[in-house]
């Protein structure tokens, strides 16, 4: 059968849309591939823990670093800066290791709150801790302990004697840490009980204390 001109020319007109509905076709599939991985992702809750339920995934907002932080090393070998006190807040040295300073701001974040008998151990975020539970509430922001403690269990904990930047003092009742030069304490507030930075590291609750730190610190 001869091949008539009038298909040739609808062939022809024909070709080029349909390689602009193939072209549009592939760009779609290529943009939706491109997506696939980000709509895919897994929530990041702050802090850098991954979404999940348990006592992790409630570290406070106030102990993320700032973007400054973030190329720090890790652990520093210069002098022990120390931590300055305006009003209740206590300010980090500059050259403190990010750990230190979120232990810091965790502390801060607990501040005003008062002293509750086993505040702090059945989960991190409470409307009152006691003293073993205010010092791990702040180790736990600084990435330095996973769950609570009590008084008793801080004796064995980390590593023996004081330490560059934070030195834990615990007995079988009572529990508080010294950070950069500050104290933080249930013990020793004149308006109340509760946890609060103090500008002297001596001890207000009486008795004997052994000295913990956080290995590397």
């Amino acid at each position: 059968m001869p091949f008539a001109p009038g298909v040739a020319e609808s062939a022809a007109r024909r070709s080029p849309t349909a390689a602009l509905l193939l072209a549009a076709a592939l760009a779609v599939v290529a943009t939706f591939l491109v997506a696939a991985p980000t709509a895919t992702a897994k929530k990041a809750l702050p802090g850098g823990v991954s979404a999940r339920s348990g006592l992790e995934a409630e570290i406070p907002e106030s102990t993320e670093a700032t973007e400054a932080e973030t190329g720090e090393a890790e652990l520093e070998t210069g002098a022990v800066g120390k931590a300055r006190l305006i009003g209740t807040r206590a300010i980090a040295p500059a050259n403190a290791p990010l750990a230190v300073k979120r232990v810091i701001a965790a502390a801060n974040h607990i501040r005003t709150l008062p002293y509750i008998w086993g505040g702090g151990h059945g989960r991190w975020q409470d409307s009152g801790y006691d003293c073993s539970g205010a010092v791990s509430y702040a180790l736990h922001g600084g990435r330095l302990l996973t769950s609570p403690l009590t008084s008793g269990s801080f004796e064995r904990f980390g590593e023996a004697g004081a330490g560059r930047w934070i030195t834990i003092y615990a007995n079988a009742s009572h529990a508080y840490m010294v950070v950069a030069g500050l104290r933080f304490d249930t013990a020793g507030d004149t308006s109340g009980t509760g946890p609060r930075w103090h500008p002297t590291v001596t001890a207000a609750a009486g008795g004997s204390y052994v000295a913990r730190h956080p290995v590397g610190y």
